[in-house]
């Protein structure tokens, strides 16, 4: 969206910034609104007439006309003649001058509106001065008026400054204005309304600056702000955990304190023969893991990715793997079997072509886990509840299945031969 600021034809005060859309129309309309004139044309700062919108530029500069000839800042020109210095000024200009006791000056007289009376002597030195100085927090900044309210006119300080008599501004007692604002924060913020640049010294917080910035209302400079907040950050690191790392971090930690491991990359790491009971593996990255021989009794596997982990000879006794994701694991000679009764729990488990050949799983919960094309060769599954299990072209030859509850479950496909038990036919229906 383009913006521009609007003035009379001939003035220089009481402009209007406006949006800029829809055609040539569309905008003298606006402009007739917020002036108060019948706009029929618009001059940029040369004079020259604009007759297509697409000539307007964000930011411009335009007089409105109500069909006269473009004017712009008017000025009339003085002669006087006078012995030694000037009393007043008048804002003014001098054009020429020749050398001698007598000094012909040229005056141009700056009107910054049509309608105002021009009276020669009777304006003071200083009387309209864009100086002006700024108390923020007890340090002084000067600065001038066109600073603070060119570069965003929509911003809090210009329109604090565009009309001072608006917002009533506090001054102290030397006459700068009062703002309670950090002055550390505050000096990159008027460097910015000077030339547009982004400038922040060695030291100064961006977050503060970013702060000030958003207080005052300053959104572009703002968004440079978040931009350049964002790359100061340093980046995720997300590679995997050594096994030097997990070590050091074991030894740190008192073995009756819980280790919270949830949601940590450990893909690939080598954990083979670790002390890793009780440890809380909730929704780690396991996958590619070697495990073998690792003591994870007692541990919390839940949603982890344990795809294409290699866990043979684990001690899994009581382990909690409730919908975790084994596809492709290699768990042979695994012992999930706890002598105090504590049953490992596999619920819910992806187990897609794992091979569990010759592990110990009595009492072991697998219920609605899927185990297709998996390989439970010779595997001790006495008692073990395999309701509603995806057992499709499943090797369970040589497998022990007294007891266990195989209602519901998929058996196409599957192989029981040389079945240690003869499996009861109540024990599945599907």
């Amino acid at each position: 969206m383009r913006r521009v600021t609007l003035f009379v034809n001939g003035a220089s005060k009481h402009g209007k910034v406006v949006a800029v859309y829809g055609t040539l129309s569309d905008l003298l309309s606006v402009a007739s609104s917020k002036l108060g004139i019948r706009a029929s044309s618009l001059f940029n700062g040369k004079g020259g007439l604009i007759d297509d919108i697409a000539l307007i530029r964000d930011d411009d500069v335009l007089y409105v006309s109500e069909g006269d000839s473009f004017v712009g800042e008017h000025f009339n020109s003085i002669f006087l003649v006078k012995i030694g210095k000037l009393d007043h000024y008048y804002k003014t200009r001098v054009s020429s001058y020749l050398p001698g006791e007598s000094v012909l000056i040229v005056i141009n007289i700056h009107f910054s509106d049509p309608q105002d009376k021009v009276n020669g002597a009777s304006e003071q030195p200083g009387a309209h001065s864009d100086w002006l100085t700024l108390n923020i927090g007890g340090r002084l900044f000067t600065t001038t008026r066109s600073t603070l309210v060119t570069k965003e006119p929509e911003s809090m300080l210009a329109h604090m400054f565009r009309d001072k008599y608006v917002w009533g501004n506090k001054q102290d007692e030397h006459g700068a204005y009062l703002i309670d604002r950090s002055p550390e924060y505050f000096e990159p913020i008027l460097n910015y309304l000077r030339h547009g640049q982004l400038i922040i010294n060695e030291g100064v917080n961006i977050r503060g600056v970013l702060e000030e910035a958003r207080f005052f209302g300053i959104e572009q400079l703002a968004e440079q702000l978040e931009v350049a907040l964002k790359n100061t950050q340093p980046p995720e690191d997300h590679s995997p955990i050594s096994r030097k790392e997990f070590v050091r971090f074991l030894l740190a930690t008192p073995t009756k304190s819980e280790l919270r491991c949830q949601g940590l990359n450990f893909s690939g790491a080598d954990l083979s023969r670790l002390d890793l009971r009780y440890i809380n593996f909730k929704m780690a990255n396991l996958s590619r893991c070697n495990l073998t021989h690792a003591n994870l009794c007692c541990s919390n596997l839940e949603r982890a990715d344990l795809s294409g982990a290699n866990l043979d000879g684990a001690n899994l006794q009581g382990v909690k793997m409730l919908c975790s994701n084994a596809e492709g694991a290699s768990l042979r000679g695994c012992n999930f079997e706890d002598p105090s009764g504590l049953k490992a729990n596999l619920e819910g488990a992806n187990l897609k072509g794992v091979d569990m050949e010759g592990s110990q799983m009595t009492g072991i919960n697998l219920r609605v886990a899927t185990l297709k094309n998996a390989k439970l060769k010779n595997c001790n599954l006495r008692g073990a509840t395999l309701a509603g299990t995806d057992l499709e072209n499943c090797d369970l030859s040589g497998c022990d299945l007294q007891e266990a509850n195989l209602r519901g479950s998929n058996v196409k496909g599957a192989i029981f031969e040389e079945m240690l038990t003869p499996l009861h036919m109540s024990q599945s229906v599907r």
